[in-house]
């Protein structure tokens, strides 16, 4: 696949990039760029939503250093595809050297051929220039119509503390979501048994960011009817919950 791509020194991702734009600059200061696959490529091109970098591993010495860097980007499916990006001067005086790589095997042998000493957990730089990777998402989302499906779970709610108007703004822009049950079991309420289940509506929004509603389905009500309750923690569904049952008690 052939893309054009600016050649500069290292920099730090700025702010305003888009995914695209980040991979552009990373392919373009690296040697090797060449060597990747087209797929790897495509897939940042055509399904990246977000991305983040971190500082992987790094060793400084008399004037010569390694650097490895981690960079990830979040996928439409919920997935995460990393790249990583070796950066070394091992001759004083030379410019930096940029190769990247598409599995940290491959960095590992990669670093080994450098005249320095291995990878360590110790580096020797200050603290506060260690970053934390992007975290994985939590969820195997399933792009369906997520959008309506939040508003349609909004619209059947029936109690009054249900989320706010901002989220439901949020989750009109959800592309994909996943349902789970995370509890369900009966009470007792004299002969009768009151059902109680728990659901997490789980949303991916275009920047990568999740949200969670929780619905409680009970017949914890005067005629024994289903009612459909949704909250915006789990936690305030859990008591939610409770607070039916003791009614029932």
């Amino acid at each position: 696949m052939s893309v054009p791509y600016d050649t500069a020194a290292y920099e730090p991702p700025e702010s305003h990039e888009s995914p695209e734009e980040h991979l552009a600059r990373l392919l373009g200061r690296a040697l090797n760029s060449f060597e990747l696959p087209d797929e790897t490529i495509r897939l940042v091109l055509d399904c990246a939503l977000a991305y983040d970098s971190s500082l992987h591993s790094a060793h400084h010495s008399a004037g010569l250093h390694r650097e490895t860097y981690r960079h990830t980007w979040l996928l439409t499916d919920g997935s995460a595809l990393t790249l990583w990006e070796l950066v070394h001067n091992t001759v004083l005086g030379r410019e930096a050297q940029h190769e990247v790589y598409v599995d940290e095997e491959e960095l590992r042998t990669a670093t080994a051929r450098l005249p320095m000493p291995p990878d360590t957990t110790d580096f020797e730089l200050p603290v506060l220039v260690h970053l934390s990777p992007i975290p994985e998402p939590r969820h195997a989302y399933l792009a369906d119509n997520s959008a309506d499906h939040a508003r349609r779970l909004l619209r059947r709610a029936e109690n009054a503390d249900q989320p706010d108007e901002k989220t439901a703004a949020l989750l009109a822009t959800a592309f994909a979501h996943q349902i789970i049950q995370a509890f369900g079991r009966p009470y007792r309420a004299g002969r009768a048994a009151v059902c109680f289940s728990l659901y997490e509506h789980a949303f991916l929004l275009p920047d990568g960011a999740e949200i969670s509603l929780w619905e409680v389905e009970h017949t914890a009500t005067p005629d024994g009817r289903h009612m459909c309750e949704v909250y915006i923690s789990e936690d305030a569904a859990r008591d939610a919950m409770e607070r039916r049952a003791a009614q029932v008690s």
